[in-house]
Order: C-alpha cells, then sequence, then structure tokens
C-alpha cells in the first residue's frame, strides 16, 4: 500500500500507524502537501 499524505497535524502520523497496526504491508510514504509557488499576495499588515 503507497500512502499519500497532505498537510500537517496531529493526525498524520496516527493515521499512518492505524494503517500499519491493521496489517497493511506499507510500501512507500509521500507528502504530496501543496505548497504555492508564490500564490496570491498577503494581506497588508494592520496597524494599530
Amino acid at each position: 500500500v503507497a500512502i499519500s499524505v497532505k498537510g500537517p497535524g496531529p493526525g498524520r502520523e496516527s493515521a499512518i500507524r492505524a494503517v500499519a497496526a491493521a496489517g497493511l504491508e506499507i510500501t512507500a510514504i509521500s507528502d504530496v502537501t501543496p505548497v504555492p509557488h508564490n500564490g496570491s499576495r498577503p494581506p497588508k499588515q494592520r496597524r494599530a
């Protein structure tokens, strides 16, 4: 079984462990988190 994980978070590692504990043989784990190629401009900074 090839596993693709997307995004950070505490559930990511535990989900992989749960699949391994279920008895499935893990062949590959790949991180497919979307990373912008310098996407949209961030909002301007707030001045107080």
